[in-house]
């Protein structure tokens, strides 16, 4: 039985190309967060990556970070289904869904705030491990948790009080212990998640609302309702968020949580978990506990 699709990709090329076509100063601002995360962790470790590729990254920014790091050698830019055209053309347009790669090509794959709309996460990050040369290592950075869950709360509460009833209007994310379940059965070795949350204050939920245009972030529910929402849905919903998400200073919240995600391509040299009871030394020998002395008494 085929499965519904979560998220409409041909709806997301659109947008992500008019994103960059009325690129909006400042609007990058997450992945510049996410690509100089990518470069701290790339400096905690202490090997070199002779081919590296940065999945589905508009903008360059990581592909730019991957280079000054000193540790990849040649990096490859792969934007996600359209070309960024205020950069020069990149060496793939693919979609990260199905990426195009050969088995065991490459050191280094990292890939920024593109994942979170995949229809088949799981597959993709399949095939991203299937890329990776032995011993290889995956860094990402995906939307999840409760990104955006003060907007998904009023524009349901204003589209319920107004009309009776309500069509999702934001997009589901994934939590952090279903990543690292998904990268266990993608085959990474080591696989690491962690979570990071972002407080961003706008003026207004119509400020908020230009921002995510900007990023190429709004809805792209392929079960979206068609009927758009009205202008007085929109007001109402700003009443709200200004009344149970903003500041004393009047300014509202906007979560953003950014799921990290680091495996290796396995190889015989990586160090390995220990069998269940292999261990020849106790907790309490290890702690240095004395043992108490044995009673007559029951």
């Amino acid at each position: 039985m085929t499965q519904p699709l979560l998220f409409d990709r041909t709806l997301l090329k659109a947008r992500r190309l008019r994103a960059l076509q009325t690129a909006k100063q400042g609007s990058d601002f997450l992945l510049e967060m996410v690509a100089e995360d990518l470069a701290e962790r790339l400096t905690a470790i202490s090997r070199a990556f002779p081919l590296a590729l940065d999945l589905g990254g508009h903008t360059g920014r990581i592909a730019a970070v991957l280079r000054a790091s000193g540790k990849a050698g040649t990096v490859l830019r792969g934007d996600l289904l359209v070309a960024d055209p205020n950069l020069p053309p990149p060496d793939l347009v693919l979609d990260d869904e199905l990426p195009p790669l050969a088995q065991g090509q490459f050191d280094l794959i990292a890939s920024g705030l593109s994942l979170q709309w995949a229809n088949d996460l799981p597959g993709a990050l399949i095939q991203i491990r299937q890329a990776l040369k032995p011993d290889g290592l995956f860094l990402g950075v995906l939307l999840g948790g409760d990104t955006l869950h003060e907007l998904r709360d009023v524009l349901m509460r204003a589209e319920l009080e107004l009309t009776g009833g309500a069509a999702p209007r934001v997009s589901p994310f994934a939590d952090t212990r279903d990543l690292g379940g998904l990268l266990q059965r993608a085959g990474f070795a080591l696989p690491v998640t962690d979570m990071d949350r972002l407080t961003v204050r706008y003026s207004s939920l119509f400020a908020l609302m230009a921002d995510l245009r900007a990023m190429g972030g709004t809805s792209i529910l392929a079960e979206r309702s068609r009927k758009p929402l009205t202008r007085a849905i929109f007001l109402r919903a700003a009443e709200l968020y200004a009344e149970d998400y903003a500041d004393p200073d009047g300014r509202i919240r906007a979560t953003f949580t950014l799921m990290s995600l680091s495996g290796w391509s396995p190889h015989e040299s990586q160090q390995k978990p220990l069998r269940p009871g292999s261990a020849k030394t106790s907790l309490a020998d290890a702690l240095g506990a004395r043992k108490p002395p044995v009673s007559d008494q029951p």
